[in-house]
C-alpha cells in the first residue's frame, strides 16, 4: 500500500469513528450539564469545598469561580514542584527551579502543557500523577464549563444566570472526562503503552552502551493528555515515544481522543439551544477547516523534491517510521487545530510550508475543532463576528440565535479576537529585539524567527507544542511564555463570560424573513471566510517573515 493511500485511509477511519461517537457523546454531555441531579460522590466534593451547586451564578460570580480555582491550582502545582526533592516517589530528582516551576504551573493550569524540561529527567511520580495529571483533568473541565456557560447565555431569557461553575467543573470531571479516560487508558495499555510506578532502570542500546529510563503511570496520563487537549507528555519525546504511543493503531486512537470531545460539543450546543441544525452548522465549519488543513499538510509533506524524498516516500526528517508521513501529518494538524500541543514528530523538521500550516492552525484560534470547550466558545465568538459582518452588508441589526448583537456584544467579541494576537506579536517582537532571547535560537534567518514566533503562538493560544531548536529553559522564556499562557487563557474567558451574561439578559427576538439563516450552508461558508480573513490579516506579515519565506526559498 502506498503511503499516500495509507494516509487517506487513516483520515477516512477517523471520520467514521468521530461520526459514530458524535451523537451519543454530544447528547450525553448535554444531559450532564442540563441535569438537576447530583451524584453522591459529587455531593461529597461540594461539601468538601463548601460549594452550593444549586445556586445560580451571574457572569461575575462565575468568572470569580474560574479565576479563584485556577489561582489556587497554580499555587498548589508550583509548591508541589518546589518541594519535589522532599517528597516520596521523587525518583531522586531535585526540586524544580522557581522560574521553571512557575512556567510549568501556569502551563498545566492554563491547559497549555508547554514543557521546557525533560519529563523523564525532572519530574517524579508524585508531581506527574498528583500534580500534572490532575490539572489535565480539571483544566479541561474548566474549558468545557466556560463553553457551556456561553451556550446557556444564548439559551437563557432575561435572567442573566449562567449556571454554577463548581457544579459544571465537578460534573465535567466526574461524569465525562474520568469515565472516558479509564476506558482509553485500558485501550492504550492493550496497544503497548506502559502503566506502572517503577523506578529508574538501566537499559541497553542497540549501538552499545546503556541508558537510564524510568517508568510511570504513562497510559493514564497519555489518555487525558489527548482527551483533554492538554498535550504534556510523560517523556520529552512526547507522543513520538514508544512508551506513550507504541504503534500506528495507538497513534490513530490518540488522534481520535484529541478530536472527539471538541467535535461532539457542537451537538451539545445544538441540543442545549434547542436547534440541532445550529450545531450542525458549527460542525460543518470546523470539519471543512480541519479536512482542508489535513489535505494541505499531507500534500506539502508528501511532495517529492529530489531523490531523497522519493526514496523515503515524503519528507521523513523528524518523523517516526512507525507513523510515516500520513500519520504524522494528521496528528500535527489535529494537535495544532486544537489546543493539544502533543507531538508525534518534530514540527521544526517539517517542510517550510508544513511548519507554517501548524503555526496558522494555532493562529486561527484553535477552533477547528479547538480545545475541550475553548474550541466551541472560540467558534461561537467568530459566529457573532460573522453575523455582525453580514448585518453591516445588508443594513440590518445582526442577530444570532434570537439574540441581538449590539454595541456591547460586538465590543466584547472584538476584545476576544484581539487579545491573543496582541500577546503573540508583542512578545515575539520584544524577544527578537533583545539579545538574550536571541541567543537561545539554534537557527538563524527565517527558521530562527519561526522558532520564536511558534513559541509565543503556542503559549498564548494555549497549545503547548514547540518548534524545537529553541532553548526555552531560560528565565526569559520561562517567565514570558508563562505570562503569555496565563493571559492567553484567562483574559479571553473574561470576555466570553461577559458576553454570555449580556446575552442571557436579553429577550429573544422572533425570526423574520430578513433574519440570516445561521443554520444554512451559506452561513457556514461566511464563517469559514471570516475566520480565514481575520487570521490572515492579523498574522500574514509575521508568517511572511518566517515559514512562508522559508517555504518559498526551498
Amino acid at each position: 500500500m502506498s503511503p499516500v493511500l495509507a494516509g487517506v485511509l487513516q483520515v477516512l477511519a477517523l471520520v467514521v469513528a468521530l461520526g459514530l461517537a458524535y451523537r451519543p457523546l454530544g447528547d450525553y454531555m448535554a444531559g450532564v450539564y442540563s441535569s438537576a441531579k447530583h451524584l453522591r460522590v459529587e455531593k461529597w466534593m461540594y461539601k468538601a469545598i463548601g460549594a452550593h451547586p444549586n445556586t445560580q451564578m451571574r457572569w461575575p460570580a462565575y468568572l470569580r469561580g474560574v479565576l479563584a480555582f485556577s489561582a489556587v491550582s497554580v499555587l498548589f502545582l508550583y509548591l508541589l514542584q518546589r518541594l519535589q526533592g522532599s517528597l516520596p516517589g521523587s525518583l531522586g530528582f531535585a526540586s524544580i527551579d522557581p522560574d521553571q516551576a512557575f512556567n510549568t504551573a501556569a502551563s498545566f493550569v492554563a491547559n497549555t502543557n508547554w514543557q521546557s524540561y525533560y519529563g523523564e529527567q525532572a519530574m517524579g511520580h508524585v508531581v506527574q500523577t498528583g500534580g500534572l495529571a490532575v490539572q489535565n483533568f480539571v483544566s479541561a473541565a474548566v474549558g468545557i464549563a466556560v463553553a457551556v456557560a456561553l451556550v446557556r447565555g444564548f439559551a437563557a431569557t432575561r435572567t442573566g444566570e449562567l449556571g454554577n461553575f463548581w457544579a459544571d467543573l465537578v460534573r465535567g470531571t466526574v461524569r465525562i472526562l474520568l469515565p472516558i479516560a479509564v476506558i482509553g487508558a485500558l485501550v492504550l495499555v492493550a496497544c503497548g503503552a506502559i502503566q506502572n510506578f517503577s523506578g529508574i532502570h538501566e537499559v541497553g542500546q542497540f549501538t552499545g552502551g546503556s541508558q537510564q529510563w524510568n517508568g510511570g503511570a504513562v497510559a493514564s496520563q497519555e489518555v487525558i493528555k489527548e482527551l483533554g487537549t492538554n498535550g504534556g507528555g510523560y517523556f520529552n519525546a512526547n507522543s513520538a515515544h514508544p512508551f506513550e504511543n507504541p504503534n500506528g493503531l495507538s497513534n490513530l486512537f490518540e488522534i481520535f481522543l484529541i478530536l472527539v470531545i471538541p467535535f461532539a460539543l457542537t451537538r451539545t450546543f445544538g441540543r442545549m439551544v434547542g436547534s440541532l441544525k445550529q450545531g450542525y452548522a458549527i460542525l460543518a465549519t470546523m470539519g471543512v477547516i480541519w479536512l482542508g488543513f489535513t489535505a494541505l499538510m499531507m500534500w506539502t509533506e508528501f511532495a517529492h523534491h529530489g531523490p531523497a524524498f522519493e526514496i523515503a516516500g515524503g519528507a521523513m526528517e523528524g518523523k517516526e517510521n512507525r507513523f510515516g508521513v500520513g500519520g504524522s501529518s494528521i496528528f500535527a494538524v489535529a494537535t495544532t487545530l486544537t489546543s493539544t500541543g502533543a507531538v508525534n514528530s518534530f514540527h521544526s523538521s517539517f517542510t517550510g510550508l508544513g511548519g507554517g500550516i501548524t503555526m496558522l492552525g494555532m493562529q486561527l484560534g484553535e477552533i477547528a475543532p479547538g480545545g475541550t470547550g475553548s474550541g466551541l466558545y472560540g467558534m461561537l465568538i467568530m459566529a457573532v463576528i460573522a453575523v455582525f459582518i453580514a448585518g453591516l452588508m445588508v443594513g440590518r441589526t445582526p442577530e444570532y440565535l434570537g439574540k441581538k448583537i449590539g454595541t456591547r456584544e460586538i465590543k466584547l467579541a472584538a476584545c476576544y479576537i484581539l487579545i491573543t494576537p496582541a500577546l503573540v506579536l508583542c512578545f515575539t517582537a520584544v524577544a527578537m529585539a533583545l539579545p538574550t532571547p536571541g541567543n537561545s535560537m539554534t537557527n538563524s534567518g527565517a527558521h530562527g524567527f519561526s522558532e520564536i514566533l511558534y513559541a509565543y503562538t503556542s503559549g498564548a493560544n494555549n497549545n503547548g507544542s514547540a518548534f524545537a531548536g529553541l532553548n526555552a529553559d531560560t528565565q526569559w522564556f520561562n517567565t514570558t511564555i508563562g505570562l503569555a499562557m496565563l493571559l492567553g487563557r484567562f483574559l479571553p474567558m473574561v470576555f466570553v463570560l461577559a458576553l454570555a451574561g449580556s446575552l442571557a439578559e436579553q429577550r429573544p427576538v422572533p425570526a423574520t424573513v430578513g433574519t440570516l439563516g445561521t443554520h444554512k450552508p451559506l452561513f457556514s461558508g461566511l464563517l469559514v471566510a471570516t475566520i480565514m480573513i481575520i487570521a490572515g490579516l492579523t498574522y500574514f506579515p509575521a508568517l511572511a517573515l518566517g515559514p512562508l519565506a522559508e517555504g518559498l526559498a526551498s
